[in-house]
Order: C-alpha cells, then sequence, then structure tokens
C-alpha cells in the first residue's frame, strides 16, 4: 500500500503517534491476509533481525511517497518487502537480477549509514545510545534507500538498525563471509554453464593455450614452479617468464625481482610486469639482492631480447592515493537523497566533476596504455611494467593494452579470461581492494573499476568492436559486492585454494566449489541475457587459406622492416594499414639492451625506496605518441585490428548507465541511446526478414542471425538508462540551463513574469 508521509503527519498531529501506529498495525494485518510478502533465502542465508511498519521513500516529483513494509536484515543481505511489491512485478520487460532483487542491498555494497535525528543527517557507526527516526543507506553501487522509522516499534528499531550496522561495518573474518556459507549449503546444486568457454589460468595447460594463441611460445615458457605455492603465495601456481632464465632465480626471493610474460604482440614484442625485491637495510642483503638482479639482466640480455622499455608505474604514474581521493568526491556527485538535492548541485555540476579529477585520471590510464601500446607496435619493443606489487596499476595498465591490440579480448569470453589472467591470476588483492572484510578502509580503492570505466570510453567510442555491451560492464560492476561468486572476495589464487580446503591438512572434507561471476545464469534468465550481448558486433570475417598464406607472409616481412629497402617499406607500411596497424615507420632503437646503461641506477633503486623515473626523453616520447595517435585516428576503423580511444577532454565522459541510473530527474524519457539502438534493431530485423525471403527463393540454409533482444520495443516508454530504470518515475522540473535554474524562482513567480524575446538567430 502507498501511503502519502503527509497524510501520516497529518493524522499523527491530530491523533497522536499511538493511534496512528494502531492503525497501520491493522492495515498490516488486512494486507496479509490477502497477499502474504515472503522472504526469499538463498542456500545457507539466515535471518538475523527485522522490522515492520517500515515506510520506504519513494521520491517523486516535488512531494514524496512512501511504500509500507517491512524491513528485514540476513547475512547476506538488507532486504524490504513492500506490500505492493507485485503490483511492480509486472511482466513486461524487467531486467531482473535472480540473486539480488530491487530492494535488496547485499551487506558488502553498503557504502554509509546515516540517520536522521530531528531533520539532522548523521553518520552512524558503533553502538547507539539514541536511535534516529529516518534510516539512510548509500550503496556502493550508488543506490540511495531511505527508511521512515517514526512508525515502527521503538524494539524493532533499536534491533533493526544495531544489526544494520553490525553486519555491514564491523570488522570481519574472512571465514565468516556468507561466500562460505553460500559455498556450503548449494554444493550439491552449484549451476555451471556448459557453453561457459572462459579461460581460468589455473593449469600450465591454459597458459601454454595462451602462449601459443600470441604466438609468444617462441620466446617464453610456462613454469610450475610454484606449484602448491611453494615458492610465493601472491603468485598463481602457474605462470609465464623467458626462456633463458632459470627456474631457479624464481625460487630466489619469492618470486620478486622476475620479469613476467603477460601477453605478445603479432610483430613479436611483448608486455611484461615485475615487482620490486624486499626492502631490506642490512648490507649484506643489499649485495646478495644487487648480484641477483645482475644475473637476471645478464641471462635476459641476450637476443632476441635487446630491446626493452621499462614503464615504472610506481613513481612515474597515478598513485592508490589519488586514485581513492579521486572516486571518493566522484561518487559524491551521484548519491543523491531527494530531488531538491540533485537540483541544488545541479548548478554547479560540471565544476563539481572536474574538481573530482577522475575523468582526468581515466584520461590519464589510457593514454598511458596508447604509449605502451605505441612502443610495441610501432617501435617492436618489449615493455616491462614495473611496480611494488605489480598487482594494482599492472593489472590495469596491461589489461587496457591488450583490449586496444588484441581483439580477442574484445569477446566476451575474450574479456572475461584476460579478467581471470591479469586480475584474478595476477594477484589483485580484491578483498582489501573492494574492503570485504571492513578491516581497513585506507585499502580501499577502486582499481579494478577504474579499469572498468575505462574499458566503457572504448565501448562507448566503437561499439562495433565489442561483443558485450555497456550493460554487460554495468552489471560486472554490481557483481564486486555479491559474495556468492569466488571471483572477487580474495587477494590471491592461495588465498582463495586455502580457504576453499584445497591446499588444508584436512583431506577427508571435500574441498568447497564455489561459482564464479562468469556463468551469468546464476544471475539472468536467458531473455535478460541478451542485453549483455552487443547485436551490432561486427564479427571477424573468416579468410580462405590463400587468403591467410598471403597475410602471413606480408606480416613477416612486416616483422622484418630493418633490412627493407625504402620503397618496400612503403609497401609494408600501407599493408599495416590493411591490418587496421598504424602508419607509423618502425623507428630502430639503439640497441642498450635490457637495461644495460640503466642497469645499476635501476638497480639502486630497486633496493630502495622505489624505482627511479625512466631515461627516455619526455620530448621524443610525447613527439613519438603524438605521431602514432594522429596517424591512427586519421584512418578509417578495423574492428578487429588495433583500436585507440579518443583521450581528447571531450571525449572522455561519465558512464551514465552505471553511476546515473538511479536518479529519475537525470532520465530522458524515450530518448537517449536506447532509442537509437530501438531504431537500429528494426532495419535490422528488416534485414533479415529480407535475406530470409531470399534464402526461400534460393532454396538455400538460412544463415544464423543475430538475434535482437525482445526488451527492446516501444522505446518511447523506456528510459535513457534502460534497462535499470524502465518505466520509472520522472522529475516534472522544466529542462532549464542550470546557471538560470536559482534565478527563476518558485513556480507561481514564473508564470506572473512577462515572456521575454530571446533572439535564437538563424535556425
Amino acid at each position: 500500500m502507498s501511503v502519502p508521509l503527509g497524510d501520516l503527519r497529518v493524522l499523527s498531529s491530530a491523533l497522536g503517534r499511538d493511534m496512528v501506529i494502531v492503525w497501520e498495525i491493522h492495515t498490516n494485518e488486512k494486507e496479509v491476509t490477502e497477499k502474504e510478502v515472503t522472504l526469499h533465502l538463498l542456500p545457507g542465508e539466515q535471518l538475523l533481525c527485522e522490522a515492520s511498519t517500515v515506510l520506504k521513500y519513494v521520491q517523486e516529483d516535488s512531494c514524496q511517497h512512501g511504500v509500507y513494509g517491512r524491513l528485514v536484515c540476513t547475512d547476506f543481505k538488507i532486504a524490504f518487502l513492500g506490500d505492493d511489491e507485485s503490483a511492480l512485478d509486472n511482466d513486461e520487460t524487467q531486467f531482473k537480477n535472480k540473486v539480488v532483487g530491487e530492494n535488496d542491498i547485499t551487506l558488502h555494497c553498503v557504502d554509509q549509514i546515516y540517520g536522521v535525528f530531528d531533520e539532522k543527517k548523521k553518520t552512524l557507526f558503533g553502538q547507539l545510545k539514541k536511535y534516529p527516526e529516518k534510516l539512510i543507506i548509500h550503496c556502493k553501487d550508488l543506490r540511495v534507500f531511505q527508511f521512515c522509522l517514526r512508525y515502527t516499534k521503538e524494539e524493532e528499531v533499536k534491533r533493526i538498525v544495531s544489526g544494520i550496522i553490525h553486519h555491514t561495518q564491523a570488522p570481519k573474518l574472512l571465514k565468516r563471509l556468507f561466500l562460505f556459507s553460500y559455498a556450503t549449503a548449494a554444493q550439491n546444486n552449484t549451476v555451471t554453464d556448459p557453453k561457459n568457454h572462459t579461460i581460468m589460468f589455473d593449469t600450465l595447460k591454459d597458459w601454454c593455450w595462451e602462449l601459443e594463441r600470441t604466438k609468444g611460445n617462441m620466446k617464453y615458457k610456462a613454469v610450475s614452479v610454484n606449484e602448491g605455492y611453494k615458492v610465493c603465495e601472491r603468485l598463481p601456481a602457474y605462470f609465464v617468464v623467458p626462456t633463458p632464465l632459470p627456474e631457479e632465480n624464481v625460487q630466489r626471493f619469492q618470486g620478486h625481482g622476475i620479469p613476467i610474460w603477460c601477453w605478445s604482440c603479432h610483430n613479436g614484442s611483448a608486455l611484461l610486469k615485475m615487482s620490486a625485491l624486499p626492502k631490506e637495510q642490512d648490507d649484506g642483503i643489499l649485495q646478495i639482492q644487487k648480484s641477483f638482479l645482475d644475473g637476471v639482466y645478464k641471462t635476459i640480455h641476450r637476443p632476441p631480447y635487446e630491446i626493452v622499455k621499462t614503464e615504472d608505474l610506481s613513481s612515474n604514474f597515478l598513485s592508490l592515493q589519488e586514485i581513492q581521493t579521486a572516486y571518493s568526491k566522484f561518487k559524491q556527485l551521484f548519491l543523491i537523497d531527494n530531488s531538491t538535492e540533485f537540483w541544488d548541485t545541479d548548478i554547479k555540476w560540471f565544476s563539481l566533476l572536474e574538481s573530482s579529477s577522475w575523468l582526468d585520471i581515466i584520461r590519464r590510464c589510457l593514454k598511458k596504455a596508447i604509449e605502451i601500446t605505441e612502443c610495441m607496435e610501432a617501435q617492436n619493443m618489449n615493455v616491462l611494467l614495473l611496480e611494488e606489487n605489480a598487482s594494482d596499476l599492472c593489472c590495469l595498465i596491461s589489461s587496457l593494452v591488450q583490449m586496444m591490440m588484441d581483439p580477442h579480448c574484445r569477446t566476451r569470453i575474450g574479456f572475461q579470461s584476460l579478467i581471470q589472467k591479469e586480475w584474478v591470476m595476477g594477484g589483485h588483492c580484491f578483498l582489501d581492494r573492494c574492503n570485504h572484510l571492513r578491516q581497513n578502509d585506507k585499502e580501499e580503492v577502486p582499481v579494478f573499476l577504474l579499469f572498468l570505466d575505462c574499458v566503457w570510453q572504448l565501448v562507448h567510442q566503437h561499439p562495433p568492436a565489442f561483443e558485450f555491451t555497456e550493460t554487460y560492464l554495468t552489471v560486472l560492476s554490481d557483481s564486486l559486492y555479491i559474495p556468492i561468486f569466488s571471483t572477487f572476495f580474495f587477494n590471491s589464487p592461495h588465498q582463495k585454494d586455502t580457504n576453499m580446503g584445497r591446499e588444508g591438512q584436512d583431506t577427508q572434507s571435500k574441498p568447497l566449489n564455489l561459482l564464479t561471476v562468469w556463468d551469468w545464469s546464476v544471475q539472468f534468465e536467458p531473455k535478460a541475457q541478451t542485453l549483455l550481448k552487443n547485436p551490432l558486433y561486427v564479427e571477424k570475417p573468416k579468410l580462405d587459406k590463400g587468403q591467410r598464406k598471403g597475410m602471413r607472409f606480408k606480416l613477416c616481412l612486416q616483422t622484418q622492416n630493418f633490412s627493407l629497402t625504402e620503397s618496400t617499406k612503403e609497401r609494408a607500411v600501407m599493408h599495416q594499414r590493411q591490418l587496421s596497424l598504424p602508419l607509423t615507420q618502425s623507428k630502430s632503437s639503439p640497441k642498450r639492451g635490457f637495461f644495460r646503461e640503466e642497469t645499476d641506477h635501476l638497480i639502486k633503486n630497486l633496493l630502495g625506496k622505489r624505482i627511479s623515473k625512466l631515461i627516455n626523453s619526455s620530448d621524443e616520447l610525447q613527439d613519438n605518441f603524438r605521431e602514432f595517435y594522429d596517424s591512427w585516428h586519421g584512418k578509417p576503423t578495423d574492428y578487429h585490428g588495433l583500436l585507440l580511444p579518443h583521450i581528447e577532454g571531450p571525449e572522455i565522459k561519465v558512464w551514465a548507465q552505471r553511476y546515473l541510473r538511479w536518479i529519475p530527474e537525470a532520465q530522458i524519457l524515450g530518448g537517449g541511446r536506447v532509442a537509437t539502438m530501438s531504431k537500429l534493431l528494426e532495419m535490422m530485423e528488416e534485414v533479415q526478414s529480407l535475406q530470409e525471403k531470399i534464402d526461400e527463393r534460393h532454396h538455400s540454409q538460412q544463415a544464423p542471425q543475430a538475434e535482437a533482444p525482445c526488451l527492446l520495443r516501444n522505446s518511447a516508454r523506456l528510459s535513457s538508462l534502460f534497462p535499470f530504470a524502465l518505466l520509472q518515475r520522472h522529475s516534472s522540473k522544466p529542462v532549464l540551463p542550470t546557471s538560470g535554474w536559482k534565478a527563476l524562482g518558485d513556480e507561481d513567480d514564473l508564470a506572473k513574469r512577462e515572456d521575454e524575446f530571446v533572439d535564437l538567430g538563424d535556425v
């Protein structure tokens, strides 16, 4: 039942609070007899506390309304059970998550909790002496929930508020996460998608397959020296190193100071990463470390490892503190409590957006990835990424480089395999960076979310190049906080295997099998999953054997361009454009070798505070980058070749679907990208219909056609933020320039003003 809060306030003042509560409870009993609202629990989920007679605020235009129901807290989520929930449960194309409902908040998704005391908003934490009349929950997926507790029994208010605060903000132990309760209770009914071919990179075979796919097996080898994590708990059980490197060297210093392979380009250049050695103060240990690094460099300093550029991400790039600070400011722009707050901040929204520096950080990440791409693609140089632990910015930049250079990573399976390889097996500390245990807020840095935002910029600028959609990226970001998937809830493969019973002493108990987030059937029905696949994706055309042979021959010419004449170079460059490679001639670099001139300098800093700045001239780097960047953007785009984003200021945009999807005032009814997509799908259906008629006339077998999502129909009824804001309310505020909205005053005053002449010029 929808109850206007204004009416309740009138009743409260006229009859007194006690009589209002009695009236509400009586209504509740009547409603329950007609339709029982049940709480759906997952396997292993337990109810902890609940409160009835709770009003969930619904911001509708300038009036506040409330939906009456129960507020419950389990060991998995906070849920609101509204009495009119079924009325909203229509069959018309709802994009539903089977695990987390519209009014569900997983405990890991809670960001901040506020209470309202006498119209004053205060942050809630720890033990409370006084309990609020209103509860506001800010979520990490940027939803804002407001619950009125004014008509709830005092005992229930204490129980529900204390329970929510404790179970969302108190530090936890890893084994107490709901992840383990669910895995234990659902061992016999775990869902596995037989069509899911994501490479998990948890076996030696997976790494060998990736080496063969990228032709990296000519210079690199997969090693099993860390099998059982007996050498290093930070690294995966299997990884790839340069072929000349003895496996014994990996065992020294627990895998630190070892160049680890990430990916190989078609021209033979490769992307590698390396972590710093442990910092020791003892002179004897320092000398041992120095001789160890000398041995590593001498081993690698042999053909074909002579041209290597180092990128020190620890000192020459972003800091984790910058990312954390920028996102903390940025997210506040979207955590809107009410319509009035939206319009008040709208006047200065762009200046607030700029001052957060989030979009500038995205631009810097994309620019750094393009610089590395230029070194590998145009100069045939290996690139070594250096970072203290090689598990944050190394994951980010290496993944972006592969997204730009490898079309396989733009398919859904390829993208998921990339995340498995670079982030999950790469040792990114998801448990700490997402602060799942609530043990250290300073460690909570949204590095993976920054990566998804950078990928969205690519998807937004080059939609046909990606098999997945922005909706896929949005639900993937939401999955960071759903604790039934193991993908984003551990700091390393070792931590996962140890806590799942695979590395423990107890061999009698059966190891737990956890779901991966890549099994999308757990969260979405097949009808909803169609929105995760891009119907406009341009599939790579298949070539016959003769064409492939010719291309292989021309690629060989391109990789050996150091011995070609100028005229032959021009022909090779023309062929590069046909393969969507940049029109930038490869520049011969002086063969300094792997750190030949800078070895002593780098070793000194590797053993000290941080790795020093590169010796490359910034002017030379900028010239090469600009030539490479402008040349590529001056040519037609091949969606199955090299793919570079625009990084000029206006081209870096806000990921509207993720950040604005819960704000009704920011939506466009029947407009935006969803309207464009609907028209394109209509054209696709018409083309398919014509193709079917042609096939029938020629009695040929019908070719498989791209399935247009049936949810994208009647676009005039959809929101610009579809599918997350389908048929939601919209603000009645007039669409006016934000700079003049404040000056207009009240609407009554606006109606009394005389019309003003505005010269629109030539339209």
